[in-house]
């Protein structure tokens, strides 16, 4: 039957055929196949899809370029598992309870006499920050123990700060155990090596200030600042827990900028020779209730935040050399916005969604380090933050809103 046939008595195919996609029902070879598909596709495309195709695909691109990190972090749910939760210890304090009473109600004993107590810190910028911890710590403290490098996490060459500030810290002189490293200035490497070797370094300066087997010892960054009553309840109190995390007060940039309640890194170590080792990771599951305060890049300067944010080991969110820009910075932190542009770093759309956006101003000086309110004149001031009209500049470069201001 020919109309049945083709003309070559081959096979019949019902599809309507052209020049271009004449080959699709021929027996033409996968890849001449695929072509033809694909130049079929094509040519039934008009001027105004290729033109959103071309605009589409680039600008999808560069979206992601610049709001990846963004994306990946509200998404954050969907990837990775909250970590398991804190067994949460209640904090009593009253100024007007006995220690007896106090550690009674913890559930701890008494101790004839306190422990010993060596507060040891890793230090690079923060001369106000660790005024105030010293200053908060003083009455307890048995052995001030700092770490100094010439080189940032990064690997950036660092001047030795408090070795040329020393002057203004007599008041811990007698109990100041002080050392130096020498960085090793590797561009490029992990922050976290370089970060881990001077912590490695800390380790060895504590034996040098002498601590011993049952002392307490304070692992936490400068700006996480223990309150003093809460240690001076560790040391007086007998069968704490042998490490315990304290939950501390989040702030950000100053005291104005409560956060929340979840910095946990901090921690309280009944010393063990050839056991304990100076860490800023969780070490056990005990946490302490609300135990201090942590003031996350809280400085008075535009250059310190800038430092700060080239030095440490997180470095890697400075993704665009914009973020670096002074006049940027300062509106930044006078806000309460990030100033690395990211989203808060939660693990439930409820808590990423409750954060989004600046921090609120708080109004409570309430329950702060006793010197700053001691030093009201000089921490809690007006600066660049203020509007013009109440008489004060919006274009001060070398001090820049004061962070430890409750300005309106």
């Amino acid at each position: 039957m020919w109309w049945m046939m083709g003309e070559g008595g081959g096979h019949y195919c019902s599809k309507k055929t052209d020049d271009i996609c004449g080959d699709v029902c021929g027996q033409e070879s996968s890849r001449v196949l695929s072509m033809s598909r694909i130049r079929c596709i094509l040519r039934g495309l008009d001027i105004k899809t290729y033109i959103f195709l071309f605009a589409l695909i680039p600008t999808s691109i560069f979206f992601i370029y610049v709001h990846g990190q963004k994306i990946s972090y509200f998404l954050r749910p969907l990837w990775e598992s909250p970590p398991k939760p804190f067994n949460d210890i209640p904090h009593y304090y009253h100024e007007n309870v006995s220690m007896e009473n106090l550690c009674k109600l913890h559930g701890w004993g008494i101790r004839e006499y306190p422990r010993r107590v060596y507060d040891a810190v890793l230090f690079s910028n923060e001369l106000d920050i660790l005024t105030i911890r010293w200053k908060e710590l003083y009455p307890y403290v048995t052995q001030f123990v700092l770490l100094e490098s010439n080189s940032t996490f990064t690997g950036l060459p660092k001047p030795m700060v408090f070795a040329s500030h020393r002057d203004e810290f007599k008041f811990v002189e007698p109990r100041l155990t002080y050392g130096n490293v020498g960085g090793r200035f590797k561009r490029g490497e992990n922050p976290f090596i370089e970060e881990a070797i001077q912590r490695v370094a800390l380790d060895q300066l504590l034996k040098i200030a002498g601590i011993s087997d049952d002392d307490l010892l304070i692992m936490s960054d400068v700006d996480e600042i223990p309150s003093r009553h809460t240690i001076n309840l560790l040391r007086w109190c007998d069968d704490i827990p042998p490490v315990l995390h304290l939950q501390l007060k989040n702030y950000l940039y100053s005291f104005e900028f409560f956060v929340d309640n979840n910095s946990w890194r901090a921690s309280v170590h009944r010393y063990q020779k050839g056991k304990t080792r100076y860490a800023h990771y969780r070490q056990t599951d005990d946490i302490l209730a609300d135990a201090g305060w942590h003031c996350s890049f809280c400085f008075r300067r535009i250059s310190e935040f800038i430092f700060k944010m080239k030095a440490y080991s997180h470095f890697d969110r400075v993704r665009f050399s914009r973020y670096l820009n002074p006049k940027r910075v300062q509106k930044v932190i006078c806000k309460g916005a990030d100033l690395f542009d990211m989203l808060p770093e939660e693990y439930t759309f409820k808590e990423i969604i409750g954060k989004m956006g600046p921090i609120p101003h708080s109004f409570s000086a309430v329950h702060l380090p006793s010197f700053l309110l001691e030093n009201a004149e000089k921490l809690l001031q007006r600066t660049a933050c203020v509007t013009p009209r109440e008489g004060f500049s919006t274009t001060m470069t070398t001090v820049v809103y004061n962070l430890y201001s409750f300005a309106p």
